[in-house]
């Protein structure tokens, strides 16, 4: 992989920044100062921001406007029905669901698994069932959940697919608000085995993914937990004002301690032990909602990055010898925000991985871009938020913001970006209600940044609605991304796409010997003339949720690969050349 040297002119540029920089929070300081009455976030008729921010405002035309969605939801036989419960105004009640894509049956279309929160937590009602939708290969599902025996009922959070047990199919794991669950797949149906496996960890459990951290060759497993939720009655009693708004003390992360994330090595025999605080990725001052593994510097160990709640974010480099440093203020990516959801992608194409992170209102999302470079004799990993330079900071103020996905929508060969929204903060006309938003979806254009053309590009996202979760997949083979999302207090939003004139692409599925049968980690690359584009698998983020494990390309108007090449996880190559365009690629080692 290509490395960025900081020459003179990255030092100038950096030099200068910091400069721009200065004089804008200076600038704006007195700005705010001057018109101390006026509400930063106040908005004109028609939903645009006012004041100093207006000019960093983009504006679309129709010729951009090359992806469609459209609302597949009930066509596709998708209804569900999430937490079936009136709001209590308390934090675990309004965090998730999530929901994740995976090809459960291995009959080659990727399934939906659903996860639900399952009623009230201070009556301890459980009623609302979780759901595996099975993927009938002609655009529907069917609800298997009760002969497959995933119709769990639990506080849920997260969902993740993943064969820990390497026997070649996909096991589903559950974050919950209590005791977190691993139910395995045995042909198809499934067996809880969290007890047994040493995964029912009963914190308020929130993200999870998988990596082969150790290099061992079989999948581990990171969990985040947020805080440390005591229910009082006089809580409930408390409040304070932001934004306009009365939050009560029970839905404010501030008012309650952190708790300590997991890191569950696999023993290769069925059982995990949390290894987490000797590793130094334990977190225990994060109040964490998501993480993802992805590899920051190009030297083949995956490393971890941790989205915290009102506390910095961790940034853990992999030191290869089962350990992390936490590189968190030399990498300038852990800054102290409100974070939710997280993508991977080359967003820039220049051979590194960026990441987005979502961020609660008025504090902009993140566009980390990966600066990766050599310092003397060592190499620096190191990131620069661009985001406002990509027009994606400012657009994001007023929002709340929650799943999200880099991928490529129109096959254009750039990476485009959704974004699931949805506040925390009550209707103050019904409190037992939470505030809509719109969901966003911007396309990328070189040279030019990203622009929000939602609304242009499916009619429902013209709709407000309090959105969580979220992922993508192709579901329906046809070579363009669709994208679920999960409505809180709602249900299943399936947008699928239908975009004109998208440009070819590549779907690459991986399968290799146990361990590790669905190649997690590894790395493809597809090189046409002097372009290079690669993604890793499985290392996507969200908010959640898990997005479609196969790596696919946009591929513009391609029509074959000059040279495809995979990395697998213990450091094999394999090549091939002239690879055709427009086809599921299913590579085994």
């Amino acid at each position: 992989m290509s490395k960025k040297r900081f020459n003179k002119r990255h030092k100038l540029m950096v030099r200068w920044s910091v400069v721009t920089i200065v004089i804008a929070v200076s600038t704006a300081g007195l700005f705010v100062w001057k018109n101390s009455r006026v509400d930063p976030m106040a908005r004109n008729e028609d939903g645009s921001v006012s004041g100093l921010t207006s000019v960093l405002e983009r504006t679309i035309d129709q010729e951009m406007v090359t992806i469609a969605f459209e609302d597949a939801t009930e066509p596709a036989g998708i209804f569900f029905s999430h937490f079936g419960a009136t709001r209590n105004s308390l934090l675990p009640e309004d965090m998730g669901s999530g929901l994740a894509w995976g090809d459960y049956d291995n009959d080659g279309d990727d399934d939906l698994f659903v996860v639900n929160f399952a009623g009230d937590v201070l009556a301890g009602k459980l009623s609302s069932k979780c759901a595996l939708y099975q993927n009938m290969g002609d655009g529907t599902f069917q609800d298997v959940s009760e002969e497959t025996q995933t119709d769990v009922v639990l506080y849920g959070m997260a969902p993740t697919w993943a064969d820990f047990d390497d026997d070649g199919d996909l096991d589903l794991y559950i974050t919950v608000y209590g005791k977190n669950v691993l139910l395995r797949n045995d042909n198809g149906t499934f067996e809880d085995v969290s007890q047994r496996a040493g995964v029912d960890d009963d914190k308020f459990g929130a993200g999870a993914s998988w990596a082969d951290y150790d290099g061992d060759g079989d999948l581990d497993l990171y969990v985040t937990n947020y805080v440390d939720f005591t229910f009082s009655e006089n809580d409930i009693k408390e409040a304070q004002r932001q934004y306009g708004a009365e939050v009560p003390f029970t839905l404010n992360p501030s008012s309650y301690p952190s708790q300590a994330n997991v890191l569950y090595r696999n023993n290769g025999d069925g059982t995990f032990t949390d290894v987490a605080k000797e590793s130094g990725v334990d977190d225990k001052e994060g109040r964490s909602l998501g993480a993802t593994w992805f590899d920051f510097e190009g030297d083949g160990d995956l490393d971890l990055y941790v989205a915290n709640d009102v506390s910095k974010n961790g940034v853990y480099q992999n030191n290869g010898d089962g350990t992390f440093t936490d590189i968190g203020a030399i990498s300038l990516a852990a800054d102290y925000r409100g974070a939710m959801g997280l993508a991977v992608g080359d967003v820039d194409t220049d051979g590194d991985d960026d990441l987005l992170v979502t961020h609660w209102v008025a504090q902009e999302n993140a566009l980390y871009e990966n600066m990766l470079g050599e310092w003397g004799d060592s190499t620096r990993v190191s990131f620069m938020d661009t985001a406002e330079e990509h027009g994606l900071g400012q657009i994001s103020l007023h929002m709340v913001g929650w799943a999200t996905g880099l991928v490529d929508l129109d096959n254009d060969g750039l990476l485009d970006l959704w974004v699931v929204n949805g506040h925390t903060l009550e209707d103050e006309k019904n409190q037992t209600q939470l505030q809509p938003q719109e969901m966003q979806l911007f396309r990328q254009l070189a040279g030019k940044g990203f622009y929000e053309i939602g609304k242009e590009a499916c009619a429902s996202l013209s709709e407000a609605f309090v959105g969580r979760g979220g992922a993508h997949a192709d579901f329906d083979n046809d070579g363009d991304m669709d994208i679920a999302v999960l409505k809180y207090g709602e249900g299943v939003l399936l947008l699928e796409n239908q975009s004109d004139n998208a440009g070819n692409w590549l779907r690459v599925h991986l399968e290799q010997p146990p361990p590790n049968v669905f190649a997690i980690g590894a790395t493809v690359s597809v090189r046409i003339g002097e372009l290079t584009r690669t993604k890793q698998v499985g290392v996507d983020g969200s908010y959640l949720s898990q997005h479609q494990t196969d790596v696919q390309f946009g591929l513009g108007d391609a029509n074959s690969i000059d040279e495809l090449i995979v990395h697998w996880p213990d450091g094999l190559t394999t090549t091939q050349s002239g690879v055709a365009t427009n086809q599921l690629l299913h590579l085994q080692r």
